[in-house]
């Protein structure tokens, strides 16, 4: 636990998001293109990587249509925050309005995760770093139990050559 505390702070000290971009905070209200992208891609990792949606993700049948969804209500939902109204998101993204209003009004399941997640964006002040650190640190950890694993191995080497 020690680990993900330092981690933690890593993180909001120096201001990285997942993307490894070193940025304050995801914008909550995007103005311009950059920043409709920013909030569209932390808007995809911080539910893609939610406990609930990879067990959904692993679960489903037709996993291409299930991210295709996925992807186009975190893209609606961050184009609506800029204020864009759904037809003209419709035709950016590529879909019908009726879709886009499903989708922003929560009727889909990708709809309700991405609004979901959202909202714990806006209760974090627009940092991930609050929502999904431990994905770092299992990587962290992942990381460190290798290099233990290596030097538990070069040990029982160094032993055995010792005993031969």
């Amino acid at each position: 636990m020690n680990e993900f505390f330092k981690c933690k702070k890593y993180i909001e000290k120096n201001n990285y998001n997942l993307f490894g971009e070193r940025m304050s905070e995801v914008p909550l209200k995007p103005v311009g293109k950059e920043e409709i992208r920013k909030l569209e891609l932390a808007l995809i990792i911080a539910t893609l990587f939610r406990e609930d949606v990879l067990q959904q993700a692993l679960e489903t049948k037709d996993k291409l249509t299930w991210l295709d969804s996925l992807i186009v209500a975190a893209g609606a939902l961050a184009r609506e925050r800029a204020g864009i109204p759904a037809s003209r998101i419709a035709e950016e993204l590529e879909r019908t309005e009726a879709t886009i209003r499903n989708h922003l009004s929560g009727k889909t399941d990708a709809g309700k995760m991405v609004k979901e997640t959202y909202e714990q964006l806006v209760k974090s002040g627009g940092s991930l770093s609050n929502i999904v650190p431990e994905i770092l640190v299992k990587s962290s950890e992942e990381e460190k139990c290798k290099e233990r694993l290596e030097l538990v191995k070069q040990k029982i080497e160094e032993i055995k050559k010792l005993l031969e």
